[in-house]
């Protein structure tokens, strides 16, 4: 070999890659999403602010943060329901049943309050387990088996607390008890929750399986990969954190209600929604469902304070959903569109 023999010389910088180009892409939207939504946050504070006297307080701000936690968890798990193309009907009642089995756990069974909240959330995660398992096992709609559940769940509910509202005092109100500046604890765990889920969608195998199945679950077949277990695995989380909203709601009310959570769950889809995630599968995002959580907490915290009446809560709340779905299929076809 000629030793004098020129070295290769490197090839110039390549352009990115297109996957590096999709990524950046991605980013770039996900980054406008999150400042789209601080905004309409940011503004409906301002709005607030300026028609009462009483909304820019620490007292009004505490308060929403304290209230939202059990909607926020419940939240978390409709994102990756709604992401796999699916929906969860049922965690209103799985909230009511976790609460009802706790606090029937504590008072009549006797169980130390630990073993009965593990029994609670135990009975949520079944709750979802079964959904998610009659839905892919019989290839029905989760909406129709999610719809059957929260009949089933909601008179299991009352058959525990024999229809009558079950105080339990202040056995479990730790959840609830003010913490760090007058924040509760289930603040803080359901942003923990918030954290940990955004980093399971993102980083991890699982999170790419779950959006994979609702992008185009037949190429995940293809792949080799068997979404029936992600699927089950999906709603059976779900149910477990509808369970933990049951604990942490009986923690504030120091009470387990069997009406408890009758119509959260459109309230908890709806935040799903105005966070962008998209009703027919394969886009979401956690962080942007924390957001759509505060818009609808302080939506109706505003309202309230400026004295709005029950009616015109839920008309405004209602135009605010569709706005979002309309917001979201108009985003969806530009992005096709380019």
């Amino acid at each position: 070999m000629n030793p004098t023999a020129a070295k290769p010389v490197s090839a110039p910088d390549a352009p990115p890659t297109a996957a590096a180009a999709t990524r950046g892409a991605t980013l770039r939207g996900q980054l406008g999403t999150y400042l789209g939504l601080a905004a309409v946050l940011v503004g409906m504070v301002a709005l607030f602010g300026s028609l009462s006297e009483y909304f820019l307080t620490r007292e009004t701000f505490i308060t929403i943060a304290n209230e939202i936690p059990a909607l926020l968890v419940m939240a978390v798990g409709m994102t990756f329901v709604l992401i796999i193309a699916g929906i969860d009907l049922s965690v209103g009642s799985v909230l009511a049943l976790s609460a009802a089995i706790t606090t029937a756990a504590i008072l009549q069974w006797h169980w130390p309050v630990p073993a009965a909240a593990a029994l609670g959330l135990f009975a949520g995660l079944a709750c979802g387990a079964v959904t998610g398992s009659v839905s892919v096992a019989w290839r029905l709609p989760s909406f129709i088996v999610s719809l059957g559940m929260l009949e089933a769940v909601r008179g299991g509910a009352y058959l525990v607390t024999n229809s009558r509202t079950q105080y339990v005092g202040d056995a479990i109100s730790g959840l609830a008890t003010p913490w760090i500046g007058g924040i509760s604890a289930a603040f803080v765990i359901a942003v923990v929750l918030v954290a940990i889920a955004q980093a399971v969608l993102t980083r991890t195998v699982f999170g790419r399986y779950v959006v994979g199945i609702g992008t185009n679950e037949e190429a995940m077949r293809l792949a080799g990969i068997d979404p029936r277990p992600i699927r089950i695995i999906v709603f059976a989380l779900t149910g477990l954190l509808a369970g933990l909203a049951g604990l942490m709601q009986s923690a504030r009310l120091e009470a387990a209600d069997p009406n408890a959570g009758v119509g959260i769950e459109l309230q908890v889809i709806a935040a799903v929604v105005i966070g962008g995630t998209s009703l027919m599968g394969g886009r979401g995002s956690v962080v942007n469902t924390f957001f759509g959580v505060l818009i609808i907490a302080v939506l109706e915290a505003g309202l309230a304070q400026v004295g709005a009446s029950e009616p015109s809560k839920r008309i405004v709340t209602g135009c605010v959903i569709v706005v979002a779905v309309i917001i979201d299929t108009l985003r969806q076809r530009r992005a096709g569109a380019v």
